[in-house]
């Protein structure tokens, strides 16, 4: 082999590693854009999407003290979160989203919104039955959970429903500011068949901008319209 093969083979080689490299990083390109996308696409579509069934039940009590179970929620629409009592973030939310998501939804028997506490030893039925009452939530189609066990709790919204883990902060500051618990504040909608078909992180897209908070907003309540309506019972008008 010359000199002059040589150096040719060498630019190949090159050409053949740079364009490998290309190529991976349009790969990783796609896949942090896919993960970037929005929770629910192609809304309105004919086929609509199931993310997934729900393959546990969870039983908790409420604010009024009832023993009750997520699988009798079985036939009803319902948005469910996490919160704790002493979470500033949830406070907002709940008193703006969760508030708002009741007063376009909660004259439909069909309805629920459900909101488990990631911090079950601290949130006593009495704690969260004040929680409740602040919020003048009616336990016939807002129900705030505790189970008195954060273990089987966190396992359940983590492997069952797939929120974030919940973390403990370790900074005494931020304690101070945001509580103990790091965790998701996404809203998840679950069909009457005990199927999850959407998630929306509207309290991160309040932080971006009125315009994507609206437009997540829009996207969340279309979907919910969509789930309620596919019940043919179904008659009234929904609120805009």
């Amino acid at each position: 082999m010359n000199h002059k093969t040589k150096i040719v083979l060498i630019y190949l080689a090159t050409a053949v590693f740079c364009a490998g490299i290309i190529k991976t990083a349009f790969w990783v390109r796609d896949g942090l854009s896919d993960r970037a996308k929005p929770y629910v696409t192609n809304v309105g579509a004919e086929k609509v999407a199931v993310f997934f069934p729900i393959s546990q039940d969870f039983s908790a009590k409420n604010q009024k003290g009832d023993e009750v179970q997520l699988s009798s929620l079985k036939g009803k629409v319902w948005v469910v979160c996490e919160f704790f009592a002493v979470c500033p973030q949830c406070a907002m939310r709940n008193g703006a989203e969760l508030r708002q998501l009741i007063e376009t939804f909660g004259s439909d028997p069909d309805f629920q919104l459900v909101c488990v506490s990631i911090d079950p030893m601290e949130d006593s039925v009495e704690k969260i039955a004040e929680y409740a009452s602040l919020l003048n939530a009616d336990a016939k189609n807002w129900w705030f959970l505790t189970n008195g066990d954060t273990a089987s709790t966190h396992k359940f919204m983590e492997k069952s429903m797939k929120f974030f883990t919940p973390k403990l902060r370790t900074d005494p500051a931020d304690i101070e500011s945001n509580g103990k618990y790091q965790h998701d504040l996404g809203l998840a909608l679950v069909n009457s068949n005990y199927e999850v078909v959407g998630k929306w992180p509207l309290a991160e897209s309040r932080d971006l901008s009125p315009a994507r908070y609206e437009e997540v907003k829009q996207n969340m309540y279309q979907r919910i319209r969509q789930e309620l309506d596919r019940k043919p019972w179904v008659s009234y008008h929904h609120k805009n």
